[in-house]
């Protein structure tokens, strides 16, 4: 798989949606743009084919900047634009574009190699910091990831949302190999399409760019509420699962989205166990252990929490469960000083 690399927008990239990107780029493309400040910030957006706030983001800032210098220099980074195409996460046969970044535990050599190549040459110039934007598909807060409790770290992140989460897995995410050349952070703008979400990635984006260096204090306690995520609940491929279908193995509570960001108490009730059924989900806590019995309890035929957590990222999406995880569950920490 090849990376292009150009030192200039190409002509008309500017005038089109997320879909036809392809009529212009041959592929994922990274874009080195000139800006009164260096060294650049890097920008990456379409890392999934359906969440396309981060491009529509991009287009707006740089419409703004066609006939001006930009505050500092970019580097745009377009991903999967061949699932951008027909608005898909990833196409089958693809791995997920966020996930095959340096420290991957996937075995895709093509995609690995383009990735490494992306980080290689931001290596090379020196990047400043990194944004990688992203659409959910439950119900949440627009808030932002960080791979690293450093002062940098935070203060980027909340120059996007008070609401910050730290996560080291899954591996091979894009936030998680930059974070080895600069402060880092992933965005997550809610559905693709909600008011708002762009103007708001758009916002952000044009802030790091004026941005002339971190601050030396501290980020305040009372400025952030920072979550760590404790584990990834998938549900196993050989378990039909669904949302008021009670001939599934699980049947889901039909409003599991609207969980999203609630700080849960002991004994909330996410689905039930078809009688008779052994199914179970899986959670895997950030060294890659199963600790699901530690954390739901399947009394009663129900499927209920055994401790208080937040989750995040939940949704009624099938194929994204499916193609990702269920959801991720969070514990509240103290801010570092």
């Amino acid at each position: 798989m090849t990376l292009t690399q150009y030192d200039a927008l190409p002509p008309g990239l500017l005038e089109l949606p997320a879909a036809r990107l392809g009529e212009v780029l041959p592929g994922p493309t990274l874009i080195h743009l000139p800006g009164r400040r260096t060294p650049p910030l890097f920008v990456s957006v379409l890392l999934h084919g359906n969440e396309d706030t981060g491009w529509l983001a991009a287009q707006s800032v740089l419409k703004k900047y066609a006939t001006a210098e930009l505050p500092r220099a970019l580097s745009l980074f377009i991903g999967n634009i061949e699932a951008a195409r027909t608005g898909q996460r990833r196409l089958d046969g693809q791995p997920d574009y966020n996930r095959v970044w340096p420290g991957s535990e996937e075995a895709h050599p093509p995609e690995r190699a383009m990735m490494q190549q992306v980080v290689d040459a931001m290596r090379a110039r020196g990047v400043f910091a990194s944004i990688d934007i992203h659409n959910n598909t439950g119900l949440n807060p627009h808030y932002a990831c960080v791979n690293r409790l450093e002062q940098d770290f935070l203060h980027l992140a909340t120059l996007f949302s008070r609401i910050v989460v730290y996560f080291i897995r899954p591996r091979g995410v894009q936030s998680a190999a930059f974070a080895e050349l600069c402060p880092s952070v992933t965005v997550e703008c809610g559905k693709p399409g909600t008011p708002g979400s762009v103007e708001h990635a758009a916002a952000f984006m044009e802030a790091c760019l004026h941005l002339s260096e971190f601050p030396a204090h501290s980020v305040a306690p009372h400025d952030v509420d920072l979550f760590h995520t404790v584990a990834t609940v998938k549900v196993p491929e050989q378990i039909s699962f669904g949302f008021v279908t009670p001939d599934a193995d699980i049947d889901f509570v039909p409003d599991l989205d609207h969980y999203n960001f609630r700080e849960l108490e002991r004994g909330n009730l996410l689905g039930r166990v078809r009688p008779g059924s052994p199914a179970r989900l899986q959670a895997l806590d950030e060294n890659g252990a199963e600790i699901g019995d530690r954390l739901f309890d399947y009394s009663r035929g129900e499927i209920t929490l055994r401790k208080p957590l937040m989750p995040a990222m939940l949704t009624r999406d099938e194929q994204v469960i499916r193609q990702d995880c269920l959801c991720y569950l969070m514990e509240r920490i103290k801010t570092p000083a």
